[in-house]
């Protein structure tokens, strides 16, 4: 099971130095993998009572231009976790994708997800409404980009005119993996994904998820060997006995993939996350 971290979006703040510092320190004590939350805006929470969920009071640094900067400091596999894929263009995901997987070297990895935000969708000019229709042919438009030099196309919701991205990703493709746990997401993960985000703790419930999710694939024709499964372990849910204990609970239930998320946990600096983040190494690793 590959070990990676999530990076602390709403804590580390803006010091570049010290996102530096953070991801190397990451790569430094071998984890293979950063995964990184999406949200390009926060809402006001004056403006709308009862809000749950993040506010503009969350910091949460833009993923492909962070990967953009990381690319040049490690050699860590860059994990969106997951875009919010139909509030933005599909064209220039596939465009800002192609080019991280170049700047990488191959190591990217696309997380992608419909969202629960309405407040960006408004404000990024998408429909909130059609969303879930919308994904699947966003990820059939990127994968044509991604795999031909010219592409022609019309769908519903995209037409594309012979044209095509340069440069290209280093394979022709990209992995796509989403996030959720809703039975029409498996569902989906079982038809055009390469893996999952699942959200939940190692528990009788999840594994139900996971053998579900393992049946469509299935149904679909397709290997459960060949589906990737990313869990988080998340710090603030327990002291370090319970962080390996999820773990083993996630590799036992076939997880490829697992990060470590310390946000929420009460860390006050960023030498907090790192220190937490080597505790967990260590702890796994004896």
């Amino acid at each position: 099971m590959q070990l990676g971290v999530t990076f602390p979006q709403t804590e580390i703040g803006a010091d570049p130095v010290v996102i530096r510092d953070y991801a190397q320190t990451v790569e430094g004590l071998g984890y293979k993998h950063l995964v990184v939350f999406d949200h390009v805006l926060g809402a006001d929470p004056a403006n709308r009572p009862g809000w749950q969920g993040y506010t503009n009071r969350d910091m949460f640094h833009e993923p492909f231009v962070l990967f953009g900067y990381l690319a040049a400091l490690t050699q860590l596999e860059l994990v969106p976790a997951v875009i919010i894929l139909p509030q933005r263009q599909t064209a220039l995901v596939a465009k800002q994708a192609a080019e991280v997987d170049r700047l990488t070297g191959g190591k990217l990895r696309l997380g992608v997800g419909v969202g629960w935000n309405p407040v960006e969708y408004e404000a990024l000019g998408m429909n909130f409404n059609t969303r879930g229709r919308v994904i699947e042919e966003q990820i059939e438009v990127m994968r044509l980009l991604w795999s031909q030099e010219i592409v022609s196309y019309k769908g519903r919701f995209h037409t594309i005119t012979a044209a095509g991205l340069n440069p290209l990703p280093i394979r022709r493709s990209i992995p796509v993996w989403m996030g959720g746990r809703a039975d029409v997401l498996l569902r989906r993960v079982a038809h055009i994904g390469d893996g999952w985000f699942p959200q939940g703790q190692p528990d009788d419930q999840m594994r139900e998820s996971v053998e579900l999710l393992r049946r469509y694939v299935r149904e679909a024709g397709r290997d459960p060997g060949t589906i990737g499964i990313e869990a988080r372990m998340n710090a603030r849910e327990g002291d370090l006995d319970e962080w390996v204990r999820q773990t083993q609970g996630w590799r036992d239930l076939g997880a490829t993939h697992i990060s470590i998320n310390t946000m929420g946990a009460g860390f006050k600096s960023p030498g907090e996350h790192m220190q937490a983040i080597r505790r967990y190494k260590e702890a796994l690793a004896g």
